[in-house]
């Protein structure tokens, strides 16, 4: 089965300190998770050159590709492009394709500050998909989104047929018994089948349910022998529904 992993680094010093809730990590992990990606790291950094292109250059190595949110705007603090210049060695260049949606969409007055926007490290591609105004910016394996939530949700679906791999398979099991009662048949099924994705999540305070398990492959196969085998060893009375 083919896998691919991604790495999603978040720039901005607003997120780090509480004034603005990052809602782009939840969103680009379940969007890249239907797709069959492995989100395998988030990084939430703050706006600086040295370490916005250390944590890209590193992620770039490391994962088969990056999306970063955040940082592209027309404001001083808007250091992302850069920063991922950096992280590759590049400097940054003025894209004429950008720079003329650009002068489209700034009023003169803010002109200057907008032409921001059109610089780009050397070397890079644009990527437009669906009806996205502004096309994604491509170094190498990284792309640079926005962190405006609207945009950076519309612009992953729109690259989305671009990550695609083979999909994960899941199985979700309910229980009302604790997860001290069942961690020796977890153990067990563990053993048994070691490529298993398994999680165990308690709930406090919900009436339903005490503990969701949640089984996941890329081999619909496997996950059904996996399942059934946990099924057969976890008590009757403690399941309340699966899924």
């Amino acid at each position: 089965m083919r896998e691919r992993s991604c790495a999603l680094v978040v720039v901005g010093n607003e997120i780090l300190s509480g004034k603005v809730q990052d809602s782009n990590a939840y969103f680009a992990a379940r969007e890249l998770r239907k797709i069959g990606v492995a989100l395998a790291r988030i990084a939430t950094i703050p706006d600086d050159l040295d370490l916005i292109a250390g944590e890209v250059a590193y992620c770039s190595r490391k994962f088969d590709f990056v999306i970063t949110s955040g940082g592209v705007g027309p404001t001083h603090d808007d250091l992302t492009m850069e920063g991922v210049a950096r992280a590759f060695k590049r400097r940054l260049v003025m894209n004429p394709v950008l720079e003329k949606l650009i002068r489209e969409h700034f009023r003169e007055r803010s002109l200057d500050a907008g032409l921001r926007m059109a610089q780009v490290p050397e070397g890079a591609v644009l990527n437009n998909a669906g009806d996205i105004r502004f096309p994604t910016v491509q170094i190498e394996n990284v792309y640079v989104l926005p962190g405006i939530p609207q945009l950076f949700e519309a612009k992953l679906r729109a690259l989305s047929t671009r990550f695609a791999t083979d999909p994960y398979f899941m199985r979700v099991i309910y229980l009302s018994a604790n997860e001290g009662v069942i961690a020796e048949h977890l153990n067990d099924c563990m053993r048994n089948f070691p490529e298993l994705m398994l999680g165990s999540y308690p709930r406090i305070g919900d009436p339903d349910y005490r503990v969701k398990l949640t089984l996941e492959s890329k081999n619909a196969d496997y996950l059904e022998r996996a399942f059934r085998h946990l099924m057969g060893l976890l008590p009757v009375e403690a399941v309340v529904k699966t899924e």
